[in-house]
């Protein structure tokens, strides 16, 4: 669509996205307004409110973004709200009057849409981060959100999305037109993860030492994460190595429940977990694992995958959407069934007994991702979408 505005032009772009929590998306769309705002554009986020064990990311919102909070844009089904929230998305775009509204995740991307529709905001652009319906929903939930997908497919004139197979899926259940997806992959501070850090040092502030053979995992602690399939996985092989430890980076509503199934396996002593920790913590700690194990069900495309290729640290992970596209069996890392244990615990032990051909494939990882997802690369795509928006 013909919008009219030279893409050498100061933009005013309006992201919004439910939760500012701790997770993939909310990182990328703060390195995204990050990158935005160093180019010369002013730059918005809305969210909806803050709350529970998953931590906040509004301390790491960038020095010139302006935030701004919706009471009503909360995760949660609640019609009544939702349509307040609409009314107050339609306000401020009203007000504020961007040249992008620019949604992620899926209740800021559907009333997102909808309310720069209705205010015919010159560019409407949504982000598939990662599948809003799924095949581990309820079938009349799955069915809801196919419905309404479709429906705010038509009210946005772009979507990007982090992996292929982000838009396979969209448009295998009908949601879009093939010309609407752009693959932009989900950038990433590059240097961050490359820099060579004190491991030791870092393992020791959480009581693990040099000899320990950890294995980490960097998520919130959630269903369909998968931290009971590892520990199901993992406890027969910690039973016959006792240098094996887990190290969980991260919190959630199923902390407790998933170190009650740890406590009832035997290996509970033997499991840290970090809690919630900053980003700039981040490189460190993957840094001071030996291997990292994603058992996720669903993901758009996991960050931490990646940045755990950048850090040289090989790859377990669940074939889960996304992940194949760098987690490329018997070249990157090993990949395995979602939900299958024993095919996760095998490549577990795969990885002890045969570490050399680990260090193999992390070389190979590193190579794949290291130009493909910095953050230069992804805020120099949606310029580019953006200016032929706008053209």
């Amino acid at each position: 669509m013909a919008l009219g505005i030279e893409s050498t032009m100061s933009l005013r772009i309006m992201h919004i996205s439910t939760r500012l929590i701790h997770g993939g998306s909310q990182e990328n769309t703060l390195l995204t307004c990050q990158g935005q705002r160093d180019r010369g554009h002013q730059v918005a986020l809305v969210h909806g409110p803050i709350h529970g064990p998953e931590g906040s990311l509004a301390s790491d919102v960038p020095a010139g973004i302006e935030r701004m909070e919706s009471p009503h844009l909360v995760r949660d089904p609640a019609p009544l709200r939702e349509w307040r929230c609409e009314r107050d998305l339609r306000r401020l775009i009203r007000d504020w009057k961007p040249d992008v509204v620019h949604t992620h995740s899926s209740k800021a991307g559907i009333l997102g849409r909808r309310a720069a529709w209705a205010e015919r905001a010159r560019a409407v652009v949504h982000t598939v981060h990662g599948m809003p319906f799924h095949r581990h929903q309820a079938w009349p939930l799955r069915k809801l959100y196919v419905a309404l997908e479709r429906h705010a497919a038509k009210r946005c004139h772009a979507l990007p999305v982090v992996s292929w197979s982000m838009r396979d899926q969209m448009l295998a259940a009908g949601v879009g037109t093939p010309e609407q997806y752009h693959l932009v992959r989900s950038g990433m501070e590059v240097n961050a993860f490359q820099k060579s850090i004190d491991s030791v040092a870092t393992r020791a502030a959480y009581g693990l030492d040099p000899d320990h053979m950890v294995i980490g995992t960097v998520s919130r602690i959630a269903d369909l994460k998968g931290h009971d399939d590892l520990l199901h996985a993992i406890a027969p092989l910690m039973r016959q190595d006792q240098r094996l430890r887990l190290l969980w980076v991260g919190d959630g509503w199923r902390k407790e429940s998933r170190l009650s199934l740890a406590r009832q396996l035997g290996i509970a002593d033997r499991i840290v977990v970090t809690g919630m920790v900053g980003s700039s913590e981040i490189p460190a700690l993957i840094q001071s694992c030996d291997l990292l194990v994603h058992p996720s069900y669903r993901e758009g495309l996991p960050r931490v995958v990646v940045q755990a290729m950048l850090t040289g640290v090989p790859v377990v992970a669940t074939d889960a959407d996304g992940t194949r596209e760098v987690c490329i069996p018997e070249k990157t890392g090993r990949l395995v069934p979602i939900g299958n244990v024993d095919a996760l615990r095998s490549a577990c032990q795969d990885h002890l007994d045969r570490p050399q051909l680990s260090q193999q494939f992390a070389e190979q990882a590193k190579e794949l991702v290291r130009a493909d997802f910095t953050q230069d690369a992804m805020v120099d795509a949606l310029e580019t979408l953006y200016a032929k928006l706008l053209a």
